[in-house]
């Protein structure tokens, strides 16, 4: 691994090319930073639109030929808790506030953040979760983030919270998970990663009526490979000229404990 000086991910998370050894090496890591942040606030939007409208209720009864006039939620009214501070993180507390929801951000460490305002320390998570009408997970999947979404911290949810997944399957807990939603206390839930990709045909989440399932698709948006290809070709100017490259990832999160 020595001999490799530059690895470049085509992806804002880099958990399945930073490996513990490769952590420890001076091989200078990038990701796609930039590119895929907003389309990943816009899904998160779009799925807490999605439960607060009853979209799928709307759906159901066109379908029926039925009318069903009947009364929906507003997301103004809603609190969201946002685990994961990051570059899609800001995206997503951005866009969020836009519209007018209350959006709590928790992080590794507690800390002010000129965009974010106050972010609160993991240790703070268990007294936020109760008053969360829905739990955004957004974090990078590292050894210290695996399954953080545990029973604990579902359970401490109030009943009818929804959970969105924009992050990596392996963040929740997944036995956990769908224990709580076949028992009904969770409202519903928006995944977009998932333990294994693509999710099997047989997987329970398909055919929960509580659950949306999109494949891996969040940060899709209209033209991301050309925008891909032209930070790569950027970064590779400037690797070729000597300069400092873009969207340098710290591995130290990365290395074995």
């Amino acid at each position: 691994m020595g001999g490799i000086q530059w690895v470049h991910a085509n992806s804002v998370g880099v958990d399945a090319i930073v490996t513990p050894e490769l952590a420890t090496t001076s091989t200078v890591v990038t990701n796609t930073r930039g590119v895929f942040e907003p389309p990943m606030a816009e899904y998160v939007l779009a799925m807490l639109l999605y439960f607060a409208k009853d979209l799928g209720g709307t759906v159901d009864a066109q379908r029926a030929a039925r009318w069903d006039k009947r009364p929906t939620e507003s997301l103004r009214s809603r609190r969201v808790l946002l685990v994961g501070p990051g570059a899609v993180g800001r995206e997503i507390a951005s866009l969020l506030r836009g519209a007018g929801i209350t959006v709590d951000v928790v992080g590794r460490t507690s800390r002010t953040d000129e965009v974010l305002g106050e972010v609160r320390g993991i240790g703070e998570l268990n007294a936020l979760l109760p008053q969360a009408d829905d739990l955004v997970v957004a974090l990078p999947l590292t050894a210290d983030t695996r399954g953080i979404i545990d029973a604990d911290v579902l359970g401490r949810l109030r009943p009818g919270a929804r959970v969105i997944n924009v992050g990596r399957g392996p963040l929740i807990d997944e036995d956990a998970f769908i224990a709580e939603l076949r028992a009904g206390r969770l409202g519903g839930a928006a995944l977009d990663v998932f333990d294994q990709e693509p999710l099997p045909a047989d997987h329970p989440f398909w055919a929960m009526d509580n659950v949306m399932v999109s494949p891996h698709m969040a940060g899709d948006a209209v033209g991301w490979e050309r925008r891909s290809i032209e930070l790569f070709v950027t970064n590779l100017e400037r690797w070729s000229a000597g300069q400092p490259l873009l969207n340098i990832v710290d591995k130290s999160a990365f290395a074995a404990r």
